[in-house]
């Protein structure tokens, strides 16, 4: 069989060599030309499946390494009898790390302490939930927003997005649709806007689309946000550069491209089609996943605040400014450029890895008082807690 991959699906090649021939092709160059005598085509959230690219070809399986698929045509797929798999969940969680970096980093700019701060997550499916539990281990207060999860568990905890206004953070984690009541295309337009709490941190890493960018860079301009975290832009990957200089964080839709998120992506469909086409599996996630470049992180309670400690420790791991500046240098391409500039920084994107991978270890002066031992071990408690509801293994 003969497969197409998008070369960003990490060892896509080695992967899928055990079902067939494979080819690795840039996502945007997938085009009806490429596929045609395909049997099996891999993708990521650049290209679009749906009948202009399949139509005539032999395609028999399509999946995406993606936890969305708003880029597929699943009802051309089924009415092909095209297979179909996705990957639902599988960077849900660096997704969420990258929030939690993002949280921690604008608290440090503007001198926000997050305990008792309180944030409204709007969309709570993989990626919201996470967040959720993170954001409760940072000790902040969180309110959660989904009609579609409040009307199938009738759960109060799903609040109507009023109730959410008032929030020191929003951040917005919804698939983009856009027809019915639950339409997400432009939720976060002026109205939105105008609606939030003065002073309000907001943040996007759901799609581009969701949010209204003119309506944005109003509220930016106006002064009515504190703070604005863009991870994911309008009409990409020609994104809108006037927007980019006025966010405090701006990245190139990369909050879920841990290297284990991608890998574990791979082999959700590379599962799925050894169950489809009848293959056993020969891979698995351990197949591919190197040892971490930071297995231990030893930290000191006692050398700064919690929440400099906290943010120390994450950016041994993560260091979102680092793809905030890569982005930013998007600012001196030509205007021609600019949208290969956008895909080359994700093509090009460098291994990161995933907090879990990492373990903690404290290490604290020696004390004589009893009552300092017994302050430190409580400090030791509480920002253990935290590294561990985060995602670290303390």
């Amino acid at each position: 069989m003969k497969i197409i991959a998008d070369a960003n699906i990490p060892f896509a090649a080695r992967c899928f060599s055990s079902v067939g021939e494979v080819e690795v092709v840039g996502g945007r160059e997938i085009g009806p030309s490429v596929v045609r005598d395909a049997d099996i085509v891999l993708v990521r959230s650049i290209t679009r499946v749906d009948s202009d690219l399949l139509a005539g070809s032999k395609v028999r399986f399509v999946g995406t390494a993606t936890i969305g698929f708003e880029h597929i045509d699943a009802e051309y797929l089924s009415r092909s009898n095209i297979g179909f798999a996705s990957a639902p969940g599988s960077n849900a969680n660096s997704a969420a790390e990258y929030v939690i970096a993002a949280l921690l980093n604008i608290a440090k700019q503007y001198s926000i302490d997050l305990d008792g701060k309180s944030i409204g997550i709007i969309g709570v499916g993989n990626v919201g939930s996470r967040v959720e539990k993170k954001a409760k281990a940072l000790g902040m207060k969180v309110y959660l927003n989904d009609p579609p999860l409040q009307r199938q568990s009738s759960d109060p905890k799903y609040l109507p997005i009023e109730e959410l206004f008032d929030c020191d953070f929003i951040t917005l984690h919804t698939p983009l649709t856009f027809e019915g009541g639950d339409k997400t295309f432009h939720l976060a337009d002026e109205k939105f806007f105008k609606s939030l709490k003065a002073g309000c941190v907001f943040l996007n890493t759901s799609r581009g689309g969701v949010v209204d960018s003119s309506a944005l860079k109003a509220a930016i301009g106006a002064g009515r946000l504190q703070a604005a975290v863009l991870d994911v832009w309008e009409n990409e990957p020609n994104i809108d550069t006037e927007l980019l200089e006025m966010v405090d964080i701006g990245t190139p839709h990369i909050a879920g491209y841990s290297l284990d998120g991608k890998i574990v992506g791979m082999i959700m469909i590379y599962k799925a089609v050894c169950k489809y086409f009848g293959f056993s599996a020969k891979f698995d996630v351990g197949s591919f996943l190197p040892a971490p470049a930071v297995p231990e992180l030893e930290i000191n309670p006692n050398s700064s605040s919690e929440q400099d400690v906290l943010l120390g420790a994450v950016e041994k791991i993560y260091k979102i400014v680092e793809d905030d500046c890569k982005l930013r240098q998007i600012l001196e391409e030509r205007a021609e450029r600019k949208g290969e500039f956008f895909d080359g920084l994700r093509k090009n994107y460098p291994v990161r890895r995933e907090f879990g991978n990492t373990r903690i270890i404290t290490a604290t002066e020696d004390t004589e008082s009893t009552e300092n031992k017994l302050e430190e071990g409580l400090k030791i408690k509480s920002l253990a807690g935290k590294l561990a509801g985060i995602g670290f293994k303390v």
